[in-house]
């Protein structure tokens, strides 16, 4: 085809058809000018079309992922609202002390002792280019924001596990208490909410104190009564800005569903 070309190109200036030659020299140009503008119409066409089939990827991706954050989240929801309940239980038998029942005691002493921490799947595409892979500027702005909403559950719970160790396991020893409700969480086997085979019933023998143990005195105890209280204040607290975790998590996987294709 070059060779084709070059023979016209030659006959014209040897026959001293110089306008003749002028012309074809610049249907020659557009010609190439073309050839060039379709090459690079099919090269960003099928840019853009890897571009799409990665943003599938992500988008899948980040379905998962998210999809396992609420159900952790929900999770850690109800091992508060659980301890929520203890606390009530607690502070009920704390001001009606002759309806105390010991296992029920126990059994809400260990609930409010536990530690729902939210460890949600990280994932490095909002810090990466691929953040620029997904069209879609609502989910863009929702991904972005995501940790900094995660750190303001994380620093709760963070309060509540100082709070527990600081706190709440000196009181329990100083009450004498701690080997009693540890050994009325295994007596008759124990399935954590958290655990990670569910199925399971884990069991141990503690067998409870032998010590002298009035448990009149520790229901009267105002330092157990203010910490129940304050359990229930942090707590509640953090599920409050956890159902608010919920909701952009619940936007997230709308969005992403209906970019799915």
């Amino acid at each position: 085809m070059i060779k084709f070309f070059r023979r016209i190109r030659q006959r014209l200036l040897s026959e001293n058809k110089f306008s003749k030659y002028l012309i074809y020299a610049v249907g020659e140009i557009i010609l190439v000018v073309i050839g060039i503008l379709i090459a690079l119409s099919i090269n960003n066409w099928n840019e853009k079309q890897k571009n799409l089939d990665t943003e599938q990827l992500l988008l899948k991706q980040l379905k998962s992922e998210y999809q396992s954050n609420l159900n952790q989240l929900d999770e850690k929801i109800l091992m508060r609202n659980q301890a929520l309940e203890a606390c009530n239980n607690l502070l009920n038998q704390i001001d009606h002390p002759n309806t105390l029942n010991e296992d029920a005691f126990y059994r809400s002493l260990w609930t409010i002792f536990r530690d729902p921490t939210f460890n949600p799947i990280q994932n490095d595409i909002v810090g990466s280019e691929n953040i620029r892979l997904i069209n879609n500027d609502s989910l863009v702005r929702l991904l972005s924001n995501w940790s900094s909403e995660v750190f303001q559950v994380q620093e709760l719970e963070l309060e509540f596990q100082k709070f527990r160790t600081e706190i709440l396991l000196p009181c329990y020893l100083r009450l004498g208490i701690s080997r009693n409700v540890n050994n009325n969480l295994w007596k008759d086997g124990y399935s954590p909410t958290e655990a990670l085979d569910k199925e399971f019933n884990y069991k141990f023998t503690i067998k409870p104190t032998k010590k002298g143990l009035d448990l009149a005195e520790v229901l009267a105890d105002v330092e157990l009564e203010g910490i129940v209280s304050q359990a229930i204040t942090n707590h509640q607290v953090t599920n409050i800005q956890s159902q608010s975790l919920r909701t952009r998590i619940i936007n997230m996987l709308k969005i992403i569903e209906q970019e799915i294709e």
